[in-house]
């Protein structure tokens, strides 16, 4: 039998949060996984997606500080997102 794993894998250990992430998903620490929860019911409650493509999302003042720009597609989220966690 295989023995299970000691450590967490590194999407579940909890991350730093920054401060401007930290005004969109709340105070940290977090895993990754959380924080991509959070920020997604964020997007969805504030009505921040795209309604002519969903996959863009419009960056609010809040976002934007997360962001730095004004749009961006879901997919460059992660990357932005990830230099906001320590």
């Amino acid at each position: 039998m295989a023995k299970k794993q000691a450590s967490t894998s590194k999407f579940m250990q909890p991350m730093q949060i920054s401060d401007e992430l930290a005004a969109v998903v709340g105070r940290g620490p977090m895993p990754r996984t959380e924080v991509t929860k959070k920020l997604w019911g964020y997007i969805k409650q504030n009505k921040r997606q795209d309604p002519s493509n969903k996959r863009n999302i419009l960056a609010d003042d809040k976002l934007h500080k997360v962001f730095g720009r004004k749009s961006v597609n879901m997919f460059e989220m992660t990357k932005l997102v990830s230099k906001h966690l320590s």
